[in-house]
């Protein structure tokens, strides 16, 4: 007979593994399949050869083999570089670069959105992960050299990690490497993310998550604050430095400035121009009543934290952007983005789920509400139809789906042309004979002299590297190029030399010995 019973017990403890598996695998599906979506689109929709923008040139430039090295103002960090320098340091291939980028982003978006599981249903991360992959932004950048995506994911995992900490000794981890992440990407960023974290930290003695949290932010900051002190005069100059390159960190009402960016512009600096169609910017408006709804739904749920605390940190993740900054840039409130889109899927999911009626409820369904973060109310045995709520959904979902492509493909359009531009230049300064050593200055000269494989030099601007004097001392021994706009007066120090105009920019070159 005990025999008997130990088989039975073996054989129920082999089913529950099983069934166990089975879910686990089920919930591995969803998000898996949300991150692989991600990839294809980008590679589909963000052009692999679009070439590199102005801020790409300058992280690559620090590990490539192809050109010298550009300036390294204060406010970046080497994150970038580093996680480039796999294919960067051999190849100058930007689709191969693009490709390798998009695959990561995938792979980075899946490891954040695992790390949600338990904290909410997989149906709800799955469309969280949807929401936040298929804003144009998010899919725009995915595939670029550039940080602000890679402090998202990080920011999107630190928090589910933070969460699950108390009783999962391996999230410890997980929270160690997002905030490495995130600090080696943006050190200051990273601050401002994880202060709602601290806070809570504090505020309920979590002493070890508190400590793992603290020693990832410092690691991946560690490279940075060094830096400080051998190349910028110090942490307190690097930072002053970095405000003054940001025109003066101080209040800016920049929430505008951010409203005209949602219509394709990387770069709103200075940002004048008009408003983008409403039709473009309704989602943005959406965004915070629906974070706020699902704080709501949250605390009428009694599992606060776990939506409280993404948009705690998305909150101040968006501050020194929306408030602290006078000019804007789409991606700079990618964190935000990120950090709001399970709440927001959540409630979502909520206002599309039928509810059933208090005394049709079983005592399994009221019990199970209480338990848990972030285990949202079992589906009802006895729905009642929403199908007015479920049809204005579907459609505002399809509606900002049309509407986030469409800038999408407007905004890669107009990226591709100006990037080939700058590549005309540098074929035409090739022709020129200014070519390697060379040195290029003047309008937009970090990029095309990346293109050029030349190295680039400014005497004014948060990218002054050289002096007048220096400039002309370098044309007596190499070949060296001034851009300036079509139409505009090129510096007193090259009004002799030849020119030639292509587009929108002028350049004026001179070439040591090539008349000899």
């Amino acid at each position: 007979m005990a025999g008997s019973a130990h088989a039975t017990l073996d054989a129920a403890s082999r089913e529950r593994g099983r069934r166990g598996s089975a879910g686990s695998a089920r919930a591995v599906w969803p998000p898996a399949a949300v991150a692989a979506g991600f990839t294809l689109a980008q590679l589909l929709l963000v052009r692999p050869g679009m070439g590199l923008g102005w801020d790409e040139t300058v992280y690559v430039s620090q590990v490539s083999g192809h050109a010298p090295a550009s300036f390294f103002s204060a406010p970046r960090a080497r994150g970038v570089s580093l996680l480039v320098a796999p294919v960067a340091a051999w190849s100058s291939s930007t689709a191969l670069l693009r490709v390798y980028l998009a695959l990561l982003s995938g792979l980075a978006l899946f490891l954040a959105l695992r790390a949600w599981r338990g904290l909410f249903p997989v149906r709800v991360v799955a469309l969280g992960g949807a929401l936040f992959a298929s804003l144009w932004v998010t899919l725009f950048y995915g595939p670029q050299a550039m940080p602000n995506y890679g402090v998202a994911v990080a920011a999107l995992a630190a928090v589910a990690c933070f969460l699950r900490a108390p009783t999962d000794r391996g999230a410890l981890w997980g929270l160690a490497g997002s905030a490495v992440l995130m600090a080696w990407m943006r050190p200051v960023d990273a601050v401002w993310t994880a202060l709602p974290l601290l806070v809570l930290g504090l505020a309920r003695r979590h002493r070890r998550t508190l400590l793992v949290l603290l020693a990832g932010l410092a690691a991946g900051a560690a490279q940075w604050v060094i830096e400080a002190y051998t190349s910028y005069g110090g942490l307190a100059r690097r930072l002053s430095d970095g405000s003054a390159i940001q025109g003066g960190l101080g209040w800016h009402f920049a929430v505008v400035d951010q409203l005209r960016s949602l219509g394709g512009r990387t770069l709103c600096r200075p940002c004048t121009v008009p408003l983008p169609n409403p039709l473009l910017t309704l989602w943005w408006f959406a965004l915070p009543l629906l974070a706020a709804l699902a704080l709501v739904l949250a605390v009428r749920a009694r599992r606060t934290t776990a939506t409280a605390l993404p948009l705690a940190c998305a909150a101040t993740a968006a501050f020194p952007y929306l408030f602290l900054i006078g000019y804007a840039a789409p991606r700079f409130l990618l964190p935000a983005y990120a950090l709001l889109a399970l709440p927001v899927a959540d409630a979502l999911v909520r206002l599309l789920t039928p509810s059933a009626p208090p005394h049709r409820r079983t005592a399994a369904q009221s019990q199970s509400q209480g338990q848990g973060q972030g285990q949202s109310s079992p589906p009802a045995r006895f729905p009642i139809r929403r199908p007015v709520v479920t049809a204005l959904v579907c459609a505002g979902l399809a509606g900002h789906l049309a509407v986030q492509l469409t800038v999408l493909v407007h905004t890669v359009d107009n990226t591709t042309a100006a990037h080939r531009a700058w590549a005309r230049t540098a074929a035409e300064l090739d022709r020129r004979g200014v070519r390697p050593p060379c040195l290029v200055t003047g309008h937009e000269a970090i990029p095309v002299a990346f293109a050029a494989r030349c190295a680039s030099a400014a005497t004014t601007g948060p990218n002054a590297n050289i002096t007048v004097d220096g400039i002309v001392g370098a044309a007596r021994r190499a070949p060296v190029a001034v851009l300036v706009r079509a139409g505009s007066a090129p510096p007193r120090y090259a009004r002799d030399w030849a020119s030639v105009r292509v587009g929108e920019v002028r350049f004026y070159y001179v070439v040591p010995g090539a008349g000899s």
